[in-house]
């Protein structure tokens, strides 16, 4: 007779104490973070008339209103070493960078409570949600990183070796939306306030952030230029500059910036696992 299998019992029950991450769980559940990622991009532009040329359009219909307003009648420069006739360049260099993380964000944000189906009936990584509505951005951005490069090429940007740091950058802007995303998404279970905060959020930060203007507008002396270093933002925008166009270097602003999103990702996983056990009561 074939040998009996039996099917091991598992038993789910509330941490106590400081609750462990379990960041384990996410590659054991890949499966599940690829479905629910391909999902989020699938709904984004099911019957969409333009479909995926939306991820270009928004960027350059942005970069126009930047360009016109901003850099023709605001007079606004580029970063030092930029040609100033390179400015349509320098501000799509940053509108892409700005609008992975403010999409990301904004996804991330209601993630929890756009899937109280799947919280109320079946157990996985809670952790999975948030993680797949980050990463969903990137196909926008992947789409309109072509266009940036091609409009490098029409104004005779010349390519460098520092264009090999993107990666990183790229990583480093969905680090910073999914730890404020973490603390948001748990936020927003218990009041649901935070999905209305969230755009004006997401507006404010945007001006508190290099994206239209320079950064050599801030004061390089005083305590002005370390303060906004505190904007996660401001690292990612300057490299995507320097590794784009040849900007000046990343300073103390990007050391800043990565130590102000591992400190909010680090709290913002703690806070996620700490509500994780409410979610499915609150949702």
């Amino acid at each position: 007779m074939p040998a009996e299998i039996t099917t091991p019992t598992v038993y789910l029950r509330p941490s106590k104490g400081w609750i462990p991450l379990n960041l384990a769980d996410l590659w054991a559940y890949r499966e599940l973070v690829y479905f629910l990622t391909w999902r989020d991009i699938k709904v984004r532009y099911k019957q969409a008339a333009l479909g995926i040329l939306w991820a270009v359009l928004q960027p350059v219909m942005i970069m126009v209103v930047f360009t016109v307003i901003f850099g023709r009648l605001a007079g606004l420069k580029p970063d030092a070493g930029i040609p100033e006739a390179w400015y349509p360049v320098f501000s799509l260099a940053a509108l892409l960078p700005w609008q992975l993380f403010q999409a990301a964000l904004q996804r991330s944000s209601v993630s929890l409570v756009g899937n109280a189906n799947l919280l109320t009936k079946v157990y996985f990584p809670r952790l999975i949600i948030p993680f797949s509505a980050v990463a969903a951005g990137l196909v926008d951005f992947l789409i309109s990183l072509v266009v940036l490069f091609v409009l490098m090429l029409a104004y005779g940007v010349s390519f460098s070796w520092n264009l090999l740091w993107l990666p990183l950058l790229v990583l480093l802007a969905l680090m910073t939306a999914l730890a404020v995303g973490l603390w948001l998404s748990a936020l927003n279970v218990q009041y649901r306030d935070v999905q209305q905060i969230v755009p004006f959020l997401l507006q404010a930060w945007m001006y508190a952030s290099p994206v239209a203007y320079s950064i050599d507008l801030i004061p390089a002396t005083g305590p002005w230029r370390l303060l906004y270093g505190l904007n996660p933002m401001t690292g990612v925008i300057q490299g995507f500059r320097w590794a784009l166009l040849g900007s000046s270097p990343p300073d103390q602003l990007m050391v800043i910036s990565i130590v102000m999103v591992i400190a909010l990702l680090v709290s913002g996983l703690f806070y996620f696992r700490r509500m994780e056990r409410k979610f499915a009561d609150m949702v």
